[in-house]
This record gives C-alpha cells, sequence and structure tokens, in this order.
C-alpha cells in the first residue's frame, strides 16, 4: 500500500506526503514529500488510483474570500504527485472533499463559507467548471461555533444518488441528490431530522449494509447512529452515545469517524482526549456499544485510516507531527499499539491507494 498524508502546512510541512505501508507486517516507512501545495489538509483518490485531489484550507485565493482544490496525476512507479490543475472552491476554508462512486463528479465542504460545491472530474483526471454552488443559511444555539453555518464534510451515499453534507453551524445533516452525469447537486425535499442543539456533527461514515450511517458530533463528543433510507434519501437518528470515558472531566472535541470494513465495529478520534475511541455494532439494528478508549500515542488525532484489509489503524497526531501504528483485532475491534511512528508535520487525514 502507499499512504498519502494531507497536513497543514508551517514550519514541519510543506504539502502532502507519502508513505510504504507493508499490510501484511504493518510496518510503515519514512514517510517523503509527495508535493507541495498550501494546506492540504484533506485529499481524495480518484476510483483508477491515478489522481488525488486536495482541498487548500485558505480563506483569500486569487484575491477573492475563497479556498482551492487542486487536482494531481499521480506517477505509478513512485507514487509522487504532479500538479494539473488547481480551482477555487467558491468559499472559504474548504475542508473535506470526496469522488462520488462512479469517479465522475468531485464534491467539495466549505468550513467558514459555510457552502458547497461540485466539479465534474474529466477523463484526464482535471476539473471542469464548478457545476454546483450552493450556500448554506442560518445559524446554530451556540453563538461561538454555530454563529453561521459550517459545512464540514460531504459523501456520496452507496447508492451514489444523493449527497449527505455534515454542517457543524446549523446542527445538520442536509441531503442533496448527486447526479454524477454532470457532477452536479440539487435541492432535494426530504425531511430534515431533528438533532441535538450544539452538538456540532462534524463527519459522517455509512455502513457497508447501506441502511445506518453514524454522525460525529465534534462540540458534544457523541457519535449519533442513523437509520438511512436510500429510496429517499432520509434519516432518522437514534440516540447518541459519548465518544469519551464516563470519567473524563477535560475538553475534547471529535475529529474522524469510520466503520470497520467488516461493518462490526466503529471508531472515532477524541482531540483533547487524545484517543481512538472503539465501538461495536449491534448486528441488528447497528446501535454502538463502547469496547476501549485507546490513546493515540501523541496530541489530537485529527485523523486516522484504516487499512482496506481491517488489520491496521494509522493515527494522526497533528501537534505531535507523528503518525502512530496500531493493530486491530478483527474479532474484537480493539486496538493495540505497535510500538511504531513516523515524523509527519501536522498530520491531519490519512488515505489508503493500492500500488498497482
Amino acid at each position: 500500500m502507499r499512504v498519502y498524508f494531507g497536513t497543514y502546512t508551517g514550519k514541519s510541512s510543506r504539502g502532502i506526503y507519502m508513505s510504504e505501508f507493508d499490510s501484511a507486517t504493518g510496518v510503515l516507512k519514512p514517510a517523503e514529500l509527495a508535493a507541495e501545495s498550501l494546506q492540504p489538509s484533506f485529499l481524495a483518490l480518484h476510483p483508477t488510483g491515478k489522481h488525488l485531489f486536495a482541498v487548500n484550507e485558505v480563506s483569500d485565493f486569487q484575491g477573492k474570500p475563497a479556498g482551492a482544490v487542486t487536482a494531481f496525476r499521480i506517477d505509478a512507479k513512485t507514487g509522487r504527485l504532479t500538479q494539473t490543475q488547481q480551482r477555487s472552491s467558491g468559499g472559504g476554508a474548504p475542508c473535506h472533499l470526496t469522488v462520488d462512486q462512479s469517479g465522475r463528479t468531485l464534491l467539495v465542504a466549505n468550513y467558514s463559507g459555510g457552502s458547497v460545491a461540485s466539479f465534474p472530474i474529466q477523463p484526464d483526471g482535471t476539473l471542469g467548471e464548478m457545476a454546483t454552488f450552493i450556500q448554506h443559511t442560518g445559524k446554530g444555539t451556540d453563538p461561538g461555533r454555530q454563529e453561521a453555518p459550517h459545512a464540514h464534510a460531504i459523501y456520496p451515499d452507496p447508492s451514489n444518488r444523493f449527497a449527505v453534507v455534515a454542517d457543524l453551524g446549523l446542527d445538520r445533516l442536509l441531503v442533496y441528490r448527486l447526479n454524477s452525469a454532470n457532477g452536479t447537486l440539487l435541492a432535494h425535499d426530504a425531511p430534515l431530522a431533528s438533532w441535538t442543539p450544539a452538538a456540532g456533527p462534524r463527519h459522517f461514515a455509512f455502513h457497508p449494509n447501506g441502511r445506518w450511517g453514524y454522525a460525529l458530533n465534534e462540540m458534544n463528543s457523541t457519535i449519533t447512529p442513523v437509520n438511512y433510507n436510500a429510496a429517499r434519501g432520509e434519516f432518522t437518528p437514534r440516540a447518541s452515545v459519548s465518544t469519551l470515558p464516563p470519567d473524563f472531566k477535560g475538553h475534547s472535541g471529535t475529529a474522524e469517524i469510520f466503520v470497520h470494513p467488516s461493518g462490526r465495529f466503529v471508531y472515532g478520534s477524541n482531540r483533547g482526549h487524545d484517543s481512538i475511541a472503539v465501538f461495536r455494532v449491534n448486528s441488528r439494528n447497528g446501535a454502538l456499544t463502547p469496547v476501549q478508549h485507546q490513546s493515540t500515542g501523541g496530541k489530537t488525532p485529527r485523523g486516522f485510516g484504516i487499512d482496506p484489509s481491517g488489520r491496521w489503524l494509522l493515527a494522526a497526531n497533528q501537534d505531535s507531527d507523528t503518525v502512530c501504528v496500531f493493530s486491530i483485532d478483527r474479532k474484537t475491534g480493539l486496538l493495540q499499539p505497535t510500538g511504531q511512528s513516523i515524523a509527519v508535520g501536522t498530520p491531519v487525514s490519512v488515505h489508503f491507494l493500492a500500488r498497482p
């Protein structure tokens, strides 16, 4: 496997980094620079494995109040990246992007801009003109964090018919119709699910069965399981569970969430408690039961990744400039530190790619 790391650039990072990872042994080689880029915090890989896209999480691009998205070509032999294009994201501080299931549409969430955008992906991996720009409106109940919309992440659903947006500022999961043929997002008239005030939904993960999903709430450190009606693009939230141990009294906020490839476990990161929370999934209804809180071996685990085999988890400790390796017990879901870590400057996200 190759692993790409999105980062915040500064004194310890110059852009996107990459490493070689042996999924048989769990050995992660030292990271090297794959491409220089400004604030490439979150990345998305094309299904062909030939192209990579990055947000540039800035609030001024070419003199306008917006961030950017950058397209790269992946060198099959070395894994290094060559920039092929850069476009405005339409809104400030883009912090998340994904490629739809068909590989024909790039979806982007702008955090400070409180908006989402879509771009058609051309056969050569470059981006067409922005196809859709949607400005969210409104605010939440917390005047400090929810004074305006803050679109934090956007995901195509498993059917590739809808796109789900977690908006932290609005305390909402918003759903749009996705047309991958022309790369557009359209308004969807499904009713909005009610959400706990000041929860702050940040990221989201679908269960492999497509009927359940899990919203990670940053502000109150919880996960909200939801039932998902794929035919109508509708969510029904259920009782939330805390990502923190009952005796924790400090300040913490969540960052990233993944469902294990087996569908049997859910993992969420805590910044402050500096841990990965592990949950067992009830096979009948998708409910979560906490089973472990594993230290990430560093400070502020902004993101992490699970390799496709489901045997390993790599935790990116943003404020320790490290990525640490953990083994996953595929029967219990429990994490075990391997004692291995590598240096990566201010790592934010982790993305696996099988080598050709």
